[in-house]
């Protein structure tokens, strides 16, 4: 496993980080077993992993209460990240939501407390000086962004500075390129990229879209005709299933699992701390974790860029994968 360091914090970070949304039973990951969930985590800490990310969204605070047990007895010896969510976003609501989160997770701070969406009524000054009164407490040691782009995130920076910003990032989401990617290397915030593996797609579990599970099949790639489209564009299912079959066939040639390739990828981007990829049982934290230190050659690299450029074109700069009207801008 190799490690980063957050922004400017000093905090090192596994380069693969164990995001907990799956942990909680919802609509898009379908049921799971707390048990199943805790040994996970127990893989994950074996294999290397110290970094792991939840959010009071997730299962409406069932990933937070599941991950604390699962790290009792060595909660010195990981990172954990939470978000806040955007309704929560005035400064009173803030505070509570951050003691909410501390309560579920039986900790007493959070290594990183994020802004899950930017709120349009709140503004990022009023939140921002919320975040650094929980840092002041010592109830948060390092403070970020989710969803931040080229117009949020100036924005913000005008409030303060963030150590990190989340943002969605794979071979079949690349819109932080038109930007974003490169505020945040000027700024010195680190990347966490969240959805490595398109919710699967990229793990060659799916060979076309149209094999994803129906409450998976919601982001910009999928037309209309799925039944839980929240977006009204075309989607991009053709150049999809092209750079799906491409990506399959340098997968093979370079002797990598398709999951392997694409967390590598992610990893080999400018400003990328850490991939946050979704883990629900220990076979994938095992093996989620040995992509930490796949080195790709220069030519896979080239490769993959013209296999996924068509895919990037189409759905373009913007950072919401299910949205039209994006909640990040």
């Amino acid at each position: 496993m190799n490690y980063h360091t957050l922004g400017r914090t000093g905090i090192q970070v596994s380069t693969i980080c164990m995001g907990c949304w799956g942990l909680a039973s919802d609509f898009h990951w379908g049921p799971q077993d707390d048990a199943d969930s805790i040994a996970t985590v127990h893989a994950a800490l074996d294999a290397g992993v110290n970094f792991f990310d939840t959010a009071e969204a997730y299962g409406n605070g069932h990933s937070d209460e599941v991950l604390g047990r699962a790290l009792q007895g060595v909660r010195h010896q990981v990172v954990i990240a939470s978000k806040v969510s955007a309704q929560n976003l005035a400064p009173d609501d803030l505070v509570r939501s951050c003691e909410a989160s501390l309560r579920r997770l039986n900790t007493d701070y959070l290594d990183l407390l994020q802004i899950h969406w930017p709120s349009r009524e709140i503004p990022f000054a009023a939140s921002w000086a919320a975040m650094k009164r929980l840092q002041r407490e010592g109830k948060v040691r390092a403070i970020g962004v989710s969803n931040f782009g080229v117009i949020d995130l100036p924005a913000l920076l005008a409030a303060g500075r963030p150590e990190t910003n989340q943002l969605p990032y794979s071979l079949l989401f690349r819109a932080i390129e038109f930007g974003v990617q490169q505020l945040c290397l000027e700024h010195d915030i680190s990347i966490l990229a969240y959805s490595p593996l398109m919710h699967g797609l990229l793990a060659g579990k799916f060979k076309i879209l149209d094999d994803m599970p129906a409450p998976r099949a919601r982001t910009r790639h999928f037309s209309p005709r799925w039944p839980h489209i929240r977006h009204h564009e075309p989607g991009c299912e053709e150049e999809t299933n092209a750079a799906l079959q491409a990506i399959r066939r340098i997968s093979q040639e370079a002797g990598l699992t398709m999951a392997h390739l694409s967390l590598a990828w992610v990893l080999h981007q400018p400003g990328v701390a850490s991939a946050i990829t979704g883990m629900r049982r220990p076979d994938q934290a095992r093996d989620s974790a040995l992509a930490a230190d796949i080195l790709l050659s220069d030519d896979i690299i080239r490769q993959l860029d013209e296999a996924t450029r068509p895919v990037k074109a189409a759905l373009g700069p913007n950072l919401d994968m299910w949205q039209t009207e994006p909640r990040g801008r």
